[in-house]
């Protein structure tokens, strides 16, 4: 047996009010990594940087952070940090927020870098030599607080590349739920599917363990108990709070497990389409699920814990109730055009088996098998 290791935030800090911590961090210069501008317009970026304040640290605002965060929106969020010299980063916001942040910060400690420098797994040389992390996340959804995972995309190839460092784990974790109460019911139920995601690739990875296996399930529990409340019912607290912390907890489980084709075909196709993470999660789900269950019984495992009579049906009508589309031709969140799809699906299909998160699917699938997924959730038939 080899020697495996189970990496996590040194501190998670939770619950109402949790942002204040901020004000007991020690250092002079900080730099807030936000996206477009719900953290001004709720008012949360001014809050932290109050805070930040309190605690005696200036702070620069690096904003405009897209929702596929781009090599270019990196590159210029670590030239702002070379000329100001933080020695916190503070990344508040979406997912995208914290991805781009992360990856920010390997080239402000490391200037001399190029993208593709990093773009193996393992390849990042080590942080920490200018600045510490902090995570606060908007959304429930993409643990990217929790993770040593970071999702950068190339606009000029419409690849996006899965960055994998354990140093880009956060130092300090802040999940406040005050911050997801005011998602969009969409946000809601995309970045919660997303959570759902995580947890049972997390379950199924090859790479799972006895210490992954239990941060997944209770995610998975957490988020058929309370997604649906969530989206319906905005302003409900408890919902919130659970969904936040099942995200974290399924953040736990896949950056110590892996993923799986789920994400692999839905990087991919976010690449290609520009559809949401996290909605593209939804649809492929179910198809892979079913696809897996030939290589492995997790999923019988956790129907039996859980009191599910069928993992993959229940998926469908969660989706169902979140207004999520069966397939990728009845969805119109982008134009998923026919023709651009079976244009792009040889290459897609390559792409995606060559992602990362392919590594730790069970099995072993062919190029073939992720083609046949594809057209499979493209046209809502089955694989």
């Amino acid at each position: 047996m080899s020697v495996m290791h189970f990496s996590v935030p040194r501190d998670i800090v939770y619950g109402e009010n949790a942002l204040q911590t901020l004000s007991t961090l020690k250092g002079k210069r900080a730099a807030l990594v936000t996206g477009g501008s719900s953290m001004k317009r709720f008012g949360f970026l001014e809050q932290a940087q109050a805070l930040l304040a309190k605690a005696g640290m200036t702070s620069i605002v690096i904003d405009g952070v897209e929702p596929n965060p781009s090599v270019a929106t990196v590159q210029r969020g670590a030239q702002a940090m070379l000329e100001f010299e933080p020695d916190w980063i503070v990344a508040i916001g979406g997912g995208s927020a914290l991805d781009a942040a992360k990856v920010m910060w390997c080239f402000y400690e490391h200037p001399q870098l190029k993208f593709e420098d990093i773009i193996a797994v393992g390849s990042m040389p080590p942080l920490r030599n200018k600045a510490r992390f902090v995570a606060i996340p908007s959304t429930s959804g993409t643990a990217s607080e929790i993770t040593a995972f970071s999702v950068i995309t190339d606009t000029e190839n419409h690849i996006k590349y899965p960055i994998v460092a354990a140093d880009m784990v956060p130092d300090l974790a802040i999940l406040d739920p005050a911050l997801p109460e005011l998602m969009p019911p969409h946000i809601t139920a995309n970045t919660g599917m997303d959570v759902l995601a995580h947890a049972t690739e997390a379950v199924a990875s090859i790479a799972a363990t006895s210490f992954t296996d239990p941060y997944a399930i209770e995610a998975i529990k957490l988020v058929l108990e309370n997604l649906e409340n969530a989206y319906k019912e905005p302003g409900n607290k408890d919902a919130r709070f659970n969904m936040h912390n099942a995200s974290a907890l399924a953040g736990m489980a896949f950056t110590n497990a892996s993923l799986g084709l789920v994400h692999s075909l839905a990087h991919k196709i976010g690449g290609e389409f520009g559809v949401t993470h996290g909605l593209a999660n939804a649809i492929l789900m179910p198809y892979i699920i079913n696809f897996n269950r030939q290589f492995t019984d997790k999923y019988d495992r956790v129907e039996k814990l859980l009191g599910v009579t069928d993992l993959a049906e229940a998926v469908r009508q969660l989706n169902a109730k979140l207004n999520i589309p069966t397939c990728f031709k009845e969805c119109d969140e982008v134009d998923f055009n026919e023709t651009k799809f079976r244009d792009v699906l040889d290459r897609m299909s390559a792409n995606a088996h060559a992602d990362p998160c392919t590594l730790t699917n069970p099995g072993k699938p062919t190029v073939a098998d992720v083609k046949a997924l594809y057209t499979a959730a493209y046209y809502g038939s089955a694989v």
